[in-house]
């Protein structure tokens, strides 16, 4: 079953005047994904997404096209290694990966759609019938410290089990949000916290001591993602575990940080590190190295979706009938119209899971009305 045509198409959902939020290094005046639509030569359609600047993804489309057209949807994998290997130029830290992500979304969902299966079922099996989620939530915004309280009351009414927040503006406001997080949601929520590459080492060591006795499950991104040797020395000298990984592309990225023993959790992004081609591959090196697995999701609803296919399709090597920590998907509790308005059917969690959908390919439904009302010319 051939490709016939592949289009990229840039989405934007700007937010309104004094709504921006984000992280310690910038807050986010908008939300904006690349939407990628693969066609088959039976009319089958897949959909994908990539993460980073549309324009930029869209500029790939033509030299894309070039190789996947005509190629076998069940054989793209190996395009893709010629691609890497003919343009190697290139790197494969560059927005071309980003596309090559999306794309290989798509043609998972439409190979499923082929075969009547879901995606999950593709790529090893599947496991779970509902995924654990983390609210990724408590945002820096224009107004920080009196919006973080009402956040993080909103989400101990909603009873998630596991709240993630963002810190690393210093380590004094570290140590006051985690203290007035932990006093809200009480004891039994897993609290996660996330700098944001924010600190160098000396000022992540301090900012984790001062936070540490706050029972924490991850400090996400504490150094820059290329600083491998500074996350190693880190993640020796603290016992709360280190996550990171979401700006990382392809196996070789990962590779570096279990080499080093740099992180506990691995964060591989979909739409960024190489689609499931490059997910899995990464879940297996995690697997090896005996680390954690649990993928970013900081899109829409297309990359939640993926991301809920592959946790429901990993093993729970090295555990059996008891898993202490289940892999967690986050799901962030930001203003996103790419998120919530892009499915007929939005993915939304319940009792503190999203459930895996069960139809073919990714098991969701675009709504074009909605596509049409975020696309940029």
């Amino acid at each position: 079953m051939r490709i016939t045509a592949l289009s990229l198409i840039a989405l934007s959902a700007p937010l309104a005047d004094g709504k921006a939020y984000g992280m310690s290094k910038a807050l986010s005046s908008g939300r904006q994904s690349t939407l990628v639509r693969l066609t088959l030569e039976d009319g089958t359609e897949g959909f994908g997404e990539a993460w980073g600047m549309p324009a930029v993804n869209r500029a790939y489309e033509a030299l894309l096209s070039g190789y996947l057209v005509g190629t076998s949807v069940f054989e793209i994998e190996h395009t893709f290694g010629r691609i890497l290997a003919r343009h190697y130029h290139f790197g494969v830290q560059n927005q071309m990966m980003a596309a090559i992500s999306g794309i290989d979304i798509a043609a998972k969902d439409a190979a499923g759609k082929v075969l009547g299966l879901p995606v999950c079922q593709l790529i090893g099996g599947r496991r779970l019938d509902r995924v654990p989620i983390y609210a990724s939530g408590g945002y820096l915004t224009e107004t920080p410290e009196p919006d973080f309280r009402p956040q993080i009351e909103a989400m101990a009414e909603a009873r998630y089990p596991a709240v993630k927040i963002k810190i690393g503006v210093s380590p004094e406001s570290d140590l006051a949000r985690v203290r007035a997080a932990r006093e809200i949601l009480g004891p039994d929520v897993t609290l996660l916290v996330d700098i944001n590459t924010n600190y160098t080492l000396d000022i992540a060591r301090t900012s984790i001591e001062r936070i540490a006795g706050y029972d924490l499950g991850w400090v996400e991104e504490p150094l820059a993602p290329m600083d491998v040797s500074g996350l190693a020395r880190l993640n020796q000298l603290t016992s709360v575990p280190i996550a990171t990984g979401e700006a990382l592309y392809t196996v070789f990225d990962f590779k570096r940080l279990t080499d080093a023993g740099a992180a506990d959790v691995l964060q591989p992004d979909l739409t960024l590190c190489g689609g499931f081609w490059q997910g899995r591959k990464i879940a297996e090196l995690a697997h090896a190295s005996h680390v954690r697995v649990s993928p970013h999701v900081w899109g829409g609803a297309i990359g939640l979706a993926a991301a809920l296919h592959y946790i429901a399709a990993l093993p729970a090597y090295p555990h059996s009938d008891n898993v202490p920590r289940p892999v967690l998907l986050e799901y962030d509790l930001g203003e996103n119209p790419l998120r919530s308005n892009l499915l007929k059917t939005p993915l939304e969690p319940a009792d503190g899971h999203l459930r895996v959908p069960e139809g073919p390919g990714l098991g969701i439904e675009i709504d074009f009305d909605a596509v049409e009302r975020y696309a940029e010319s």
